[in-house]
C-alpha cells in the first residue's frame, strides 16, 4: 500500500495567487490605462485625429522616438562593453565603478537633469570643450540624447552582466584551441549566448527613455518644434486643463510603444528559438 503525501508549497495555491496577481495588476496597470481610453472616448474621432496629428505633436513624436531609439542603441553597444570589462577584467576600484553604474537608478531624475545641464552648458566643464569644437549640447536634441543615454545605461549592463558571469568558459577555450580567433570566438560562441540578454537590455532602455521627463526637461530647453519631447507636451496640456488632449497624445504614445516593444520581444523570442534549434542540430 502506497502512502501519498500531499505536496505543500511555501506560497498559497494557484487560485489565490492568481487572484491577487490580477487584482494587483488591475489596480496598478489595467485600471489607470483604461482610464486613458475612457477619457479620450469623450471626444470625437476627428478631434482625436486633429490632436494626435498636429504639427507640434508630430515633431515631438519624431524627437522622442528618434532620440530614444538612438540612445538605446548606444547603450546596447557600450552597455555590453561595460559589462564585459566588469566581468572579465580585474582593475583597481572595480567595486566603486560597478556601484556607480546604478547611480541613474538612485538619483532623482530632476537632480540628474540639473547636473547634466550644468556639465554640458556653454559654461560647464564638458560644454566648454564642446563649444571650442562649435558643438552645442545643452538645449539641443543632442542634450536630450545625452540625458536618455545616461538614464538607460544601467538597464543593459545589469541584464547582460549576470549572463556573462554564467557563461561556460570551456566553450571559448575549445574554440580557441581549434584555431578560432578572438573575434570569431566572440561572434560565433559568446554573442549567440548573450544576444537575448542584450535585446532585453535594449528593450528596457528604450522603454525607459520613451517615458523619461525629469532628466530631460532641464537640458532640452523645451522649445516647441525644436527640443520639446512628447511627455512635456502632455504635461503642458494638463497644466492648461486640456485633459482630453493630454490623454489623446498619451494613448498614441502607449499604442506605438506597445507595438515597438512587442516587435522587439518577438525578435528576442525568435532569436532564442533559432539558437535553441541550431544547438539541437549541432548535438545531433
Amino acid at each position: 500500500m502506497k502512502i501519498q503525501f500531499k505536496k505543500h508549497s511555501v506560497l498559497p495555491g494557484f487560485g489565490i495567487t492568481l487572484g491577487f496577481t490580477l487584482l494587483y495588476l488591475s489596480l496598478i496597470v489595467l485600471i489607470p490605462l483604461s482610464g486613458l481610453f475612457f477619457k479620450t472616448s469623450q471626444i470625437s474621432w476627428n478631434e482625436f485625429w486633429h490632436i494626435a496629428t498636429g504639427e507640434r505633436v508630430l515633431y515631438s513624436y519624431k524627437l522622442t522616438f528618434g532620440c530614444s531609439l538612438i540612445a538605446a542603441t548606444i547603450n546596447m553597444f557600450f552597455g555590453l562593453l561595460v559589462a564585459w570589462v566588469l566581468v572579465r577584467y580585474p582593475f583597481p576600484f572595480k567595486k566603486i565603478v560597478d556601484a556607480s553604474i546604478d547611480l541613474p537608478f538612485a538619483l532623482p531624475t530632476a537632480v540628474a537633469g540639473i547636473a547634466l545641464t550644468d556639465l554640458y552648458s556653454v559654461n560647464g566643464w564638458i560644454g566648454k570643450l564642446l563649444d571650442r569644437a562649435h558643438i552645442q549640447a545643452a538645449f539641443t536634441p543632442l542634450g536630450i540624447l545625452i540625458a536618455l543615454t545616461f538614464i538607460g545605461l544601467p538597464f543593459v549592463v545589469r541584464v547582460v552582466q549576470p549572463v556573462l558571469q554564467d557563461l561556460d568558459k570551456a566553450e571559448e577555450e575549445a574554440a580557441l584551441s581549434l584555431g578560432a580567433g578572438r573575434f570569431s570566438t566572440f561572434f560565433r560562441v559568446i554573442l549567440p549566448e548573450i544576444w537575448p540578454a542584450i535585446l532585453t537590455g535594449f528593450t528596457l532602455a528604450f522603454a525607459r527613455a520613451l517615458g523619461e521627463y525629469g532628466s530631460v526637461i532641464f537640458i532640452a530647453g523645451n522649445m516647441p518644434m525644436k527640443t520639446e519631447i512628447t511627455t512635456l507636451l502632455i504635461v503642458t496640456k494638463l497644466e492648461q486643463y486640456d485633459y482630453a488632449g493630454a490623454t489623446a497624445i498619451a494613448i498614441v504614445m502607449l499604442l506605438v510603444s506597445f507595438a515597438l516593444l512587442l516587435t522587439i520581444n518577438v525578435l528576442q523570442w525568435w532569436s532564442r528559438s533559432r539558437h535553441t534549434f541550431t544547438t539541437a542540430q549541432e548535438l545531433q
